[in-house]
């Protein structure tokens, strides 16, 4: 019997020693820690949640955009910053997708250790079961009573009771093990589903982005359309500018003649003389929508007027500033529209453009303040406004200067 309990205590030893030595997994030797991948996960989510907020508030501009008058350079840009967050929307999912397969990878590596952990504890369980279920139930009670000595009994006490904590740690390994297996498998589940949630956003993603570089194109297309027609549109106010000065120096001409002619009346005195310059009435109210001069538009092109533009409302009367005899009437001039020409006499003019209706005739002599037309919207570019010049000697001055200063 000694010989058998020499050889059971062996073997009890070695399975306490193998329970001990599998207890808990290795860790590599000098492995260098990484941020968990969780914890990447999450700061790549809250980079994700603010790129999203910031692309929110950008459709939102553009909302504002599309339902005011804008510049379409300003909805490009907006387009433009569109693309660029969803571009980084899109980075950012993929970020999120690597981290999600790198724990995903690192879970499952931790299940399967758990498992295999798992298998050698429930062989050396199964083993131990097998060698008590051998010896039967007194076998503890052999091993204390087979003692020579009290001091060999406490000892084979020790031992049994050591033997019996390490069968109870081994016991208790197997089940927490288990507990952790079915997290770890919940876990799996759960980045799947992450997984998936982030395949279908990225490719909803792509597809806006996609949308965005259509729209790009789209409003690329659009500005260089809107610049070629406000060039062109602005080559022809200059002719239509050149019109106006080629038209007086003829109506000039025509008048230098007549005057010239045997028998002729003596020449009138102009009705615009200088003690009228900063007191002569407006020939409609409203506000200046552009003035005199050379003007840069936001498109960074130019344009020179040769006379102010006063916004009004369509169907203003317009009245005449000085007495005078309608030189030439138009019901078309280029882009000025509807535009009455009235000579004050001594080579000087004013200018009325941009009507919607003609009240006066050609020759038809007018007092200060007569009506010689209506506002109206000839420019499509430009709300309703009357196009007023004064023209000393046929020469275009800045009209701001003959009116009187609004109080």
């Amino acid at each position: 019997m000694r010989h058998g309990l020499r050889r059971a205590a062996a073997r009890w030893v070695l399975g306490v020693a193998v329970a001990t030595a599998t207890m808990a997994p290795a860790r590599p030797v000098g492995a260098q820690q990484q941020p968990p991948a969780g914890d990447r996960l999450r700061t790549q989510r809250e980079e994700l949640d603010r790129i999203k907020a910031e692309r929110a508030d950008l459709e939102r501009r553009m909302r504002e955009l599309k339902s005011s008058v804008h510049d379409l350079s300003e909805e490009r840009s907006n387009i433009e910053r569109q693309r660029d967050a969803t571009a980084r929307v899109v980075r950012s999912l993929d970020n999120q997708l690597a981290s999600l397969g790198e724990e995903e990878r690192e879970t499952t590596t931790r299940l399967v250790v758990a498992q295999d952990e798992v298998v050698v504890k429930k062989a050396i369980l199964q083993h131990r079961l097998r060698e008590i279920y051998k010896r039967g139930p007194l076998y503890s009670v052999e091993a204390l009573l087979s003692a020579h000595s009290f001091g060999s009994l406490v000892a084979r006490y020790k031992y049994l009771h050591v033997i019996a904590m390490r069968d109870r740690a081994l016991a208790a390994r197997v089940v927490k093990l288990g507990d952790q297996i079915a997290l770890q498998r919940e876990a799996l589940v759960r980045l799947r589903r992450h997984v998936e949630a982030s395949l279908q956003d990225k490719a909803a993603e792509e597809a806006r982005l996609a949308g965005l570089e259509k729209q790009r194109s789209r409003s690329l297309v659009q500005v260089q359309a809107r610049q070629q027609a406000t060039e062109d549109r602005l080559k022809q106010i200059a002719r239509d500018e050149a019109r106006i000065t080629a038209t007086l120096a003829s109506l000039e001409a025509d008048r230098k003649r007549a005057e010239a002619r045997p028998g002729a009346k003596a020449p009138v005195a102009s009705t615009l003389r200088t003690a009228d310059l900063g007191r002569l009435d407006w020939p409609v109210d409203g506000t200046i929508i552009y003035r005199f001069g050379k003007a840069v538009n936001p498109n960074n092109t130019t344009i020179r007027w040769n006379g102010v533009g006063i916004a009004a409302a369509a169907g203003t009367p317009v009245k005449a500033v000085s007495n005078g005899v309608v030189a030439l009437v138009s019901e078309s001039f280029g882009t000025y529209g509807p535009t009455v020409f009235i000579q004050h006499g001594g080579g000087d003019y004013s200018v009325y453009a941009s009507l919607s209706r003609i009240n006066v005739t050609k020759g038809e002599t007018i007092a200060k303040g007569q009506v010689v037309g209506t506002v109206g919207k000839t420019d499509p570019d430009l709300d309703s406004h009357l196009h007023f010049e004064i023209r000393p000697n046929g020469r275009a001055v800045d009209p701001l200067e003959w009116l009187r200063n609004k109080r």
